[in-house]
């Protein structure tokens, strides 16, 4: 039997979009699948001793960028350090992902997710905007307006509360984790290890 990891996810996180093609590629290799967590950070960090982006030192803030350039530089992807709607909105976002998810499946859950940090790390798009989702959505070949729409059900929130406070109580602390079984890794850095697993587990 194949493993399973539990991606979970922000979408406004230049780390999730840096390793999301990579962790999809493991996964495929070991004939894993995915199971996608789009978490509120702003629940997470506070529970876990972390700060949001705005409250870190200087120091912290400026290492970042220089990381972010050089993870940019080595992977190819041609992402905006400062990109101009970061950070977005990302509540709604997050909805249609789980409405994805929970009505078609992960598989295009994910590629949503993924298009949407595409869209707000390489396209300057503003992804808390509502008719940016519907073509975003359009673009993975689903149906933006009615996802869009069944997003605003208030069940969504409370699914990604709930899912959040489970991501907080499985130890996750930061965005891109990834989790086997027991076994969490965060960052996308990390994704060797991971492949590990999956070597391990298949």
């Amino acid at each position: 039997m194949s493993c399973q990891a539990d991606y979970y996810v922000s979408l406004n996180s230049p780390w999730t979009h840096l390793g999301g093609a990579r962790l999809m590629g493991v996964a495929k290799r070991y004939g894993a699948s995915v199971r996608i967590y789009p978490i509120d950070t702003g629940e997470v960090f506070p529970a876990s001793g972390g700060l949001p982006l705005h409250k870190r030192s200087p120091q912290r803030q400026a290492y970042r960028l220089q990381d972010l350039a050089r993870w940019r530089d080595v992977l190819g992807i041609p992402i905006n350090l400062k990109p101009k709607h970061f950070p977005a909105n990302e509540a709604t976002a997050a909805h249609c992902v789980l409405v994805v998810r929970e009505t078609i499946g992960d598989p295009r859950a994910i590629d949503l997710a993924h298009r949407i940090l595409k869209a707000l790390w390489e396209e300057e798009a503003d992804t808390g905007d509502r008719e940016t989702l519907v073509r975003l959505i359009s673009e993975i070949g689903l149906d933006g307006t009615s996802i869009l729409e069944r997003a605003g059900e208030p069940r969504w929130a409370a699914l990604r509360s709930k899912e959040t406070q489970a991501a907080i109580d499985r130890g996750v602390f930061g965005v891109p984790t990834y989790a086997v079984g027991e076994t969490i890794f965060w960052g996308q850095d990390r994704l060797d290890f991971l492949e590990r697993q999956m070597a391990v587990d298949r």
